[in-house]
């Protein structure tokens, strides 16, 4: 059975991420610093992979690239006395990927649509570059077809800024199970509001 032609794609992306492919990886990414932040595309730069995560050529469809920052929180360096260890001001992460912040990006750029899912592009020293595909969930080719039609439900509104996407689900600890991982269900913050107490009443 011969290989069909989207792992031709991914075989000739992996190769631009090596030695041989530099100068047009480099070309790339010179390109895409001097756009917007959020830029809609007419075509996936990665067909393949796009894809895979959900995306059809078809109306209600609309892919875009979002650059996102690199590194973790920035911190004003304190003026007083302590070390810099001490500071708090180093190794502030963030606890949302830089996928999923990039998500949440889009969906504010279009508040019409939905992210349905993401997939990482580049990135150099500075930024990273992440496609995100959106969808209309009142689009009448969407609404028709039962495979994206659950996307058009009342309780997928917003659910990107829910944890909902692919990036959302991983970065809430929904991707493990079994020990180590009895307080990720069904939510962090659930585990950590106390348990309300209900008093029931004896009747003598």
């Amino acid at each position: 059975m011969s290989p069909s032609v989207y792992r031709y794609m991914s075989r000739s992306f992996r190769q631009t991420q090596g030695d041989e492919g530099a100068d047009l990886r480099h070309e790339r990414l010179l390109n895409w610093r001097r756009e917007n932040t959020v830029t809609r595309l007419e075509h996936p730069t990665r067909l393949d992979r796009a894809r895979a995560v959900g995306y059809r050529a078809k109306g209600g469809f609309v892919v875009v690239r979002v650059r996102v920052r690199r590194g973790g929180q920035r911190k004003r360096a304190i003026i007083a006395g302590r070390r810099p260890k001490h500071k708090g001001i180093l190794q502030m992460t963030l606890s949302k990927s830089l996928r999923r912040i990039a998500e949440e990006r889009a969906q504010k750029h279009y508040p019409n649509l939905e992210v349905l899912n993401s997939y990482w592009l580049g990135e150099d020293g500075k930024q990273k570059f992440f496609e995100i595909i959106l969808v209309d969930p009142d689009h009448p080719e969407i609404r028709a077809d039962p495979k994206i039609a659950w996307i058009s439900a009342p309780t997928q509104k917003g659910r990107v800024y829910r944890g909902l996407t692919s990036a959302g689900i991983t970065g809430r600890g929904l991707r493990w199970s079994g020990k180590g991982a009895e307080r990720f269900r069904p939510s962090r913050a659930r585990n950590r509001r106390p348990t309300r107490r209900v008093q029931t009443k004896v009747i003598p």
